[in-house]
């Protein structure tokens, strides 16, 4: 199982933000210095811009990461584990603490993250070299195989609720008791300004305070009161990483996925179709037709080569008050009583739960109804709940907001054939009807979706409406003149379902007819949208998503008539479709340049000898007493802070180079489309030639070797894709096309100078060297117009066998030449520049004579580049 994109972007935020703390030490600093590059800065009169960092615990990073539910929130955390560890100093113990808000989702999440088969599981194992132990409250209290000697060698996860740790009677909570079985860790991890005061030092709580633990707060929205804030700093946290669909107002967010996004990768079902109805017999009877025709398509979709789904409805009963609601007995009863087998029908309430042991997932289950008040709220999640159908009374506003996200999960994270099954349903009958949508609303929101994500049809009469909601005041006065209508029984009459009937219907009934084609007409508006989406910059759908926080800056109108129709060229690769189709065309990557790469039989020569020596190391001890308050900032520390050191040289040289190997990996990190098991391999011949002093000495100073070795990998890579771009272009498979064409508006984060001509209303910003030569290319007489080019996803880039090169200007004159201008300071002549530099020649070569390329150095040019003036000069006669 490996990261969706969305996911993968999370994972890139979060390792961005880890560096921005690396280079300013300070959290807050960190926090606001990562939005302001990416947005701008915040301004609390208008609201835009990110709010500033909340230090609610302190000494820690405190982050939050809002995914919409079904998005994969336990997966983007196992990968976050292993992004968060590696910004540590490696002396400090691999310890999470791992918090959920119910014991239903603590039983779940240990479960997954303890199964060796389970994805989860899996890919701890893969990050964590198979090291890792999964523990609940009460093996810690026991002792059970947790002690300072296996910690120090594995990744431990600790699950609990917060019920644990955030009780006010601290006396009666074990964790805060004496243990014998922890007496262990006292003389170890002792440190006395991590202790609590009154409080034994062997009680689990001094010993997890001992280790400052990285939190991962599940559901995280459930813990923002004051005594959950308590809680956690009672766990003295080195870092806090918040997991939720609606982030409250004290969350730190440093990424954020927008709900299309799960849709885009067939997480989701959505658009969501609500359908009110006259009464409640019309929605137990529409959603029984419902059920049955999603059915249908899918032993048909089944049939032609798809996967299992048996379609479920989630029936809303009304909570039990007066014997003339719809209650869950009485609800089943009613559907026993047309024919339905009693083995399709579950009950989960808070005192029956029906569904306890039942796989809904597999074949042999027969489950397709599910009764339920509100027990369905949240950590219950089923890929085969379609349809919601509430029989609340038809006088209330239907409160479906707690159970609506129990429909959202997509069958088997993937595109259905039958479209009806990509979508989701929620019938009702209310005469409240828009009170209804506000709570359907409220529950997209809690879920992490829209208003957006919804459509909805109401059939309900204005007199119907009118007579149920009657002036409860007027009844009051005049009692005598008051229609008093009882909630009635399902009339089985009007019921057209026969359970036994498993044909198709002939013709479906009006109302099914009305939700299919609704469904039909909104996946596909949904699916237009997703196209178009996927011409934009990847932050676009992020800005979208935080609306009036983003400040954006729109297109001069002196130029918007001259770049409304430019297209500027971008590289892409002839490809054979097939057979039958012949060739087309795809926009250009490394990752076809790399096929026949093999980076096992790339040469090992690096120079170790210039490995920095001037590292600065902070003793964990002294993390807080100074400047430095983030305690995962990376330290190469000295040997006595590295007790895993002994226990790998300790074992046989080969040993030592796969263990070493694999954490040398795990800092590289991925580099895609390069395999990890040619990493592995490349890393593997590199080591086995050195001697035991310079592998003790990588222990020592991973992350600088790790650095080394990716650099060098990345050469040969960028040197072999070259090769083969060169070669593709010389037999013409490779073209440039009108591609790349400017947005009506810009998000530039931080603003530059304001200089004249400048083709939006403010441009990003420049250094001073940068500020230097546009000033003095926009003064020139015959420049019309130039813009700051936006990096990491928002600008052009010019594609090819270097990954993403953005030049730092686009430049037009007026005779209608484009200029791309890339800066370079003089003392930024190395290799990496020579390879940009030959890639925008080659751009401007086959984009044709209207297009142009300059790398631009101050006094002292590589080959193929300019000086200042020389750039300036030549500039001027286009």
């Amino acid at each position: 199982m490996e990261l969706k994109s969305y996911q993968y972007k999370v994972i890139k935020d979060l390792e961005i933000y880890l560096a921005y703390v690396q280079q300013y030490k300070k959290t807050d600093k960190a926090f606001n210095h990562y939005w302001e590059e990416r947005i701008g800065p915040y301004n609390p009169l208008t609201g835009e811009g990110m709010q500033h960092y909340k230090n609610t615990i302190p000494n820690a990073a405190h982050v939050c990461i809002k995914v919409p539910t079904a998005g994969g929130k336990t997966f983007i955390a196992c990968n976050a584990l292993h992004t968060i560890f590696n910004a540590y100093s490696s002396a400090m113990p691999k310890v999470v603490v791992w918090l959920v808000p119910w014991s239903n989702l603590l039983n779940q999440t240990v479960l997954a993250l303890s199964d060796p088969n389970h994805p989860y599981r899996k890919k701890l194992n893969s990050l964590f070299n198979h090291r890792v132990e999964v523990y609940e409250k009460k093996d810690l209290l026991q002792g059970s195989n947790f002690n300072p000697s296996v910690v120090k060698e594995q990744l431990s996860i600790i699950v609990m609720s917060f019920g644990s740790l955030r009780a006010k009677n601290k006396e009666d909570r074990k964790v805060y008791q004496e243990n014998g079985q922890l007496a262990s860790f006292a003389s170890y991890y002792r440190n006395t300004a991590d202790l609590l005061e009154d409080v034994d030092e062997t009680a689990l709580i001094n010993v997890l305070r001992s280790m400052q633990p990285v939190i991962v707060v599940d559901e995280s929205h459930n813990a923002e009161s004051n005594l959950s804030v308590d809680m956690l700093n009672a766990l003295n946290p080195s870092f806090v990483l918040d997991l939720t669909a609606t982030p409250k107002n004290n969350s730190n967010i440093v990424s954020l996925v927008p709900a299309i996004e799960l849709k885009k990768e067939h997480m989701v079902k959505l658009p969501v179709i609500v359908y009110n109805h006259h009464d409640k017999t019309e929605v137990v009877n529409s959603a029984l037709h419902l059920q049955r025709k999603l059915e249908l398509l899918s032993i048909e979709q089944e049939k032609n080569g798809g996967r299992y789904i048996r379609p479920i409805v989630l029936f809303q009963a009304q909570p039990k008050i007066g014997e003339e609601n719809i209650t869950y007995e009485k609800l089943k009863r009613q559907l026993l009583s047309i024919g339905i087998p009693e083995n399709q029908i579950k009950i989960k309430t808070a005192t029956i739960d029906e569904l306890k042991g039942e796989d809904l997932l597999s074949r042999e289950c027969e489950v397709r109804y599910i009764i339920t008040i509100n027990a369905l709220k949240e950590g219950w999640d089923c890929p085969f709940a379609y349809v919601l159908a509430s029989l609340a009374d038809k006088s209330s506003a239907v409160d479906v907001e707690q159970i609506l996200g129990r429909v959202l999960r997509q069958p088997y994270v993937m595109k259905h054939s039958a479209s009806l099954l990509n979508i989701s349903y929620v019938l009702t009958a209310s005469a409240k009807f828009n009170d209804t949508l506000q709570s359907i609303v409220k529950g997209l929101q809690a879920a992490g979706f829209s208003d957006r994500d919804y459509r909805e049809i109401d059939t309900m009469r204005e007199e119907e409406r009118q007579r149920a909601v009657a002036d409860p005041l007027e009844n009051f006065l005049f009692p005598e003149q008051a229609i008093v209508e009882s909630e009635p029984e399902l009339d089985s009459t009007r019921i057209s379902f026969e359970p036994e009937n498993l044909t198709p219907l002939e013709n479906d009934d009006i109302v099914l007819q009305e939700i299919e084609t609704m469904a039909e007409e909104q996946n596909a508006e949904l699916e237009a949208i997703i196209q178009q989406q996927k011409k934009q910059p990847v932050d676009e759908q992020i800005f979208e998503e935080m609306g009036d926080k983003i400040k954006r800056y729109k297109l001069s109108e002196a130029n918007r008539s001259f770049v409304s129709d430019l297209r500027l060229p971008q590289f892409y690769l002839t490809v054979q479709q097939s057979d039958i189709f012949g060739t087309g065309k795809e926009f250009l990557s490394q990752e076809p340049l790399l096929q026949q790469f093999k980076l096992s039989n790339e040469d090992t020569k690096i120079d170790f000898e210039q490995i920095s020596s001037d590292l600065y190391k902070v003793d964990i001890e002294e993390i807080g007493k100074s400047e430095y308050d983030a305690r995962f900032t990376k330290i190469e520390d000295m040997m006595v802070k590295e007790p895993v050191v002994a226990y790998i040289l300790s074992k046989p040289k080969d040993s030592q180079i796969k263990d070493i190997a694999h954490q040398l990996i795990q800092m590289i990190g991925d580099m895609y489309p390069i395999a990890d098991q040619e990493i592995r391999v490349y890393i593997e011949r590199i080591l086995s030639s050195l001697n035991a002093e310079q592998l003790q000495n990588i222990l020592i100073r991973k992350l600088s070797y790790a650095d080394k070795i990716k650099a060098k990998i990345k050469h040969h890579a960028d040197n072999f894709a070259e090769g083969r771009f060169n070669d593709l272009i010389k037999v013409g498979k490779i073209q440039a096309e009108p591609s790349w064409n400017f947005s009506e508006l810009i998000v530039p984060g931080v603003l530059g100078a304001a200089i004249s001509k400048s083709l939006y209303e403010r441009e990003g910003l420049m250094n001073n060297f940068e500020t230097t030569i546009i000033t003095d290319i926009a003064a020139l007489p015959n420049i019309a117009f130039w813009h700051r080019n936006l990096g990491r996803g928002k600008g052009f880039s010019i594609n090819g066998y270097k990954s993403n090169h953005y030049p730092d200007f686009i430049v037009g004159t007026k005779s209608g030449k484009v200029i791309l201008i890339e800066t370079k300071g003089d003392d930024r002549d190395n290799s990496d520049s020579q390879a940009k530099c030959r890639l925008g020649n080659k751009w401007a070569e086959l984009s044709g004579s209207k297009f142009s390329y300059f790398m631009v150095f101050d006094k002292k040019a590589i080959e193929g580049a300019f000086n200042a003036d020389k750039a300036r000069e030549l500039i001027r006669q286009l």
